[in-house]
């Protein structure tokens, strides 16, 4: 039985979620979940057998979805739902250590894409090519596995470095390749883990070329533009993630799509009245809406995603990202778990206007219309918090299903509106403001039913940061944003967090800038099984 090895808590925790644990001697047996592909000891003779590794092994244990959930809870996006049992309301309020479920299981989730990846890599030197073509086919398959571990490591970056910004500040644990039993690796200052990211980059962007991923599941030209563009921001390597987040919008103008627009608002079907019962019928129905915006996040149609995780309505591996916010559906008869933070609504209703005046579209596709809004909801503070949860009902529908599933949709990881804000994180550093403005309308346009948006006017540069980071919250809310953006944003924007007092059913609090729980603790996993593992500051 070939040995999988990885010490430090990868034995437990890389190991622990790619399935059941046995010991075999030296060895580890894995007991691969649907989709997997198991490791017999037999070396990887065929691209066949390759990208089925891939397919199944790499793509198949990407699980962002824990990241996501954890940015949503611990920042201002969301507040307890009057189906929830009082599960992560502990996270809610900031109780944050080693021990804590979600921040284990991302460190652990983005190692064992890594391991895989490292695992890949290193069997392909045993395949067998059989022409031209299945040479192509070969480094494709090699390409596409180190972009994704670059991104693994830029998850595990942004999350559990203390200053990505900083070069010498202390990192995660760099995983090369498989390393040898007993093994105890220390974590390494961000250049290290940096060099490494950009080298696999450079190699999938050299091999890819012009060639796009078969569809937004599969990575390919526009995907690692992407994924460099973020990583080069949050690195305030600001030329970089300008020269790549550029490239991806103009990768995915050659390809055919562009930022999904907000009209046509209504159709032939739906009637004129915007909201209305017949209306709602067809904007919301879920094989397909009339709405080019909401048909995106049924995924009924690609719209603007560079890159997504697949998930499949029954029977795939993947969390059903809906379930986090709703249990059964997201309606209020579906056992809401978490509603819409009251602030973030707040936003969502002001761009909509009255009637739909405002034309923001967002409003209406990403909260469900049975939500029972409480127009006297300031009052429940201080004395009537328990009642936020009965009388200010803000049901989340970001995530609606899809055919098939009223839970289960596909995690957009990069959209274009992200690479239009890049753009404008970009501008703002160069002192252009107009531009940045401009890049932000871009995003306001499309996604206002009503018309083109007055493109906004900063006195300074810290308006502008301010109104980025807006953009930032009500565009890429729920998925996995927020958290980071704070840590890197609030102060140059002078703003906090902004959670409204009635976000909870006990008096809430906003995490002041600077504070060390934006950062996550090293699992307690790890530092037990590896001593050599540098806890971060606080915990």
């Amino acid at each position: 039985m070939k040995k999988i090895i990885l010490n430090i808590s990868l034995i437990g925790s890389v190991l622990l979620s790619l399935g059941t644990l046995q010991s075999c001697n030296d060895a580890i047996d894995i007991n691969p979940q649907p989709g997997q592909v198991e490791d017999t000891g037999a070396p990887f003779t065929t691209t066949d057998a390759l990208y089925n590794y891939l397919m199944g092994n790499v793509y198949g244990t990407m699980e962002p979805g824990t990241a996501i959930y954890l940015s949503a809870v611990v920042s201002d996006e969301v507040k307890p739902g009057s189906g929830s049992g009082g599960q992560e309301f502990d996270l809610h309020r900031f109780f944050l250590n080693s021990q804590n479920t979600q921040a284990t299981g991302i460190w652990q989730n983005n190692y064992a894409v890594i391991n895989h990846v490292n695992r890949l890599v290193r069997g392909a030197s045993s395949v067998v090519t059989t022409g031209a073509a299945d040479v192509t086919r070969l480094n494709n398959i090699i390409a596409q596995a180190r972009a994704l571990r670059a991104f693994a490591y830029l998850q595990l970056e942004s999350l559990y470095s203390e200053n990505m910004a900083d070069p010498n500040a202390l990192g995660v644990i760099l995983l090369k390749e498989v390393p040898e039993l007993n093994t105890k690796l220390p974590r390494v200052k961000n250049s290290e883990i940096y060099n490494f990211i950009e080298a696999d980059l450079a190699f999938a962007r050299t091999t890819f070329g012009t060639t796009e991923g078969t569809n937004q599941y599969f990575v390919g030209r526009s995907a690692v533009n992407a994924i460099s563009a973020r990583y080069f921001l949050y690195k305030g390597d600001y030329a970089q993630a300008k020269t790549y987040a550029q490239a991806a919008i103009t990768n995915s103008a050659a390809g055919g799509f562009a930022l999904a627009l907000a009209n046509p608002i209504t159709n032939a079907a739906s009637g004129t009245t915007i909201d209305s019962g017949t209306w709602r019928t067809q904007f919301y129905a879920v094989a397909s809406s009339f709405n080019p915006y909401r048909n995106m996040w049924t995924d009924a149609a690609r719209g603007e995603s560079i890159f997504s995780l697949g998930r499949i309505a029954a029977g795939g591996n993947g969390v059903a990202v809906g379930g986090y916010w709703n249990t059964n559906s997201s309606s209020l008869t579906g056992s809401p778990m978490w509603f819409w933070g009251r602030n973030l609504y707040n936003l969502y209703l002001a761009g909509y206007g009255t009637a739909g005046a405002g034309g923001d579209v967002r409003y209406l596709a990403y909260r469900d219309p049975t939500t029972a809004p409480n127009a006297n909801y300031a009052t429940l503070y201080p004395n009537s918090l328990q009642s936020t949860r009965t009388t200010d009902r803000l049901v989340v529908d970001k995530y609606p299903g899809k055919t098939g599933t009223n839970v289960r949709n596909d995690l957009k990881l990069f959209r274009l509106s992200e690479m239009y804000l890049i753009l404008a994180e970009c501008a703002i550093n160069d002192n252009q403001l107009s531009t940045a403005a401009g890049y932000v309308k871009n995003v306001r346009d499309a996604r206002n039913f009503v018309g083109p948006v007055a493109a906004p006017v900063y006195a300074n540069a810290q308006a502008a940061w301010a109104d980025v980071l807006q953009e930032r919250r009500m565009e890429l809310s729920l998925e996995g944003h927020r958290y980071i953006d704070l840590k890197r944003l609030a102060v140059k924007a002078g703003v906090t967090m902004d959670r409204n007092n009635t976000d909870d059913i006990v008096l809430t609090s906003n995490l002041a800038n600077g504070d060390y729980r934006y950062t996550l603790p090293i699992p307690l996993s790890e530092i037990s099984a590896n001593p050599n593992a540098q806890q971060n500051t606080g915990y």
